[in-house]
């Protein structure tokens, strides 16, 4: 149980599902609801896919090309730990994406899906959470269906997110963003740490 909930606090924090609700807001901007609620549902469904494909072909990829996981979790640490520190010292999260909207008929795609949800450090948390040297099939199952958890709790705040909006306004909607960098920047010390002691064969 303790191994699910860190695994759900992770992911809650790489996906930021109070982060997007900003950006939903803004990118909805003039649609009608049953729009709004078209585009929540086709924007986590197209997250779902995505994360789920690196769940499933994300390491055979890298084997494929004969990347070491260790090496592959030290990079993807190093890329989160950049990730983490724009969230915290750079634009916030909706701040950031709501500039790079181009084309509203495909927002639940971009920048909803991504980078919004399914973000680069998404893709590679699931990864690193599914190795398969590391976790069982059982266990990987464990991770997907958290995953899902995470998600449905996306569909959740979009659904309601003028409700949110209200509630905790831009400025909460950026400093919670802020603190789940802050998490992230611990989680992708971690892995580099836990990529290097792996490949070199250290104990601590």
């Amino acid at each position: 149980m303790t191994e699910l909930i860190s695994t759900f606090i992770f992911l809650f924090a790489v996906i930021d599902p109070i982060g997007s609700v900003p950006v939903f807001i803004a990118v909805t901007d003039g649609l009608s609801e049953k729009e709004k609620r078209i585009t929540a549902f086709k924007a986590v469904l197209v997250s779902f896919g995505v994360l789920q494909f690196f769940i499933i072909a994300g390491e055979l990829i890298l084997d494929a090309i004969e990347v070491p996981l260790p090496a592959f979790q030290i990079a993807g640490g190093i890329v989160l730990f950049l990730f983490a520190l724009t969230m915290i010292f750079g634009d916030s999260k909706p701040d950031e994406e709501i500039k790079s909207v181009k084309d509203p008929s495909e927002i639940a795609i971009y920048p909803m899906a991504m980078p919004s949800i399914a973000s680069p450090g998404a893709m590679l948390a699931v990864v690193l959470l599914t190795k398969n040297s590391e976790y069982s099939i059982f266990e990987q199952v464990q991770s997907s269906l958290v995953m899902v958890s995470v998600l449905a709790v996306v569909l959740l705040l979009l659904l309601l997110s003028t409700k949110v909006q209200k509630l905790i306004g831009s400025a909460g909607a950026s400093i919670i963003s802020r603190v789940m960098g802050l998490i992230l920047t611990a989680v992708a010390a971690d892995n580099i740490i836990t990529g290097i002691k792996e490949s070199f064969g250290f104990i601590i």
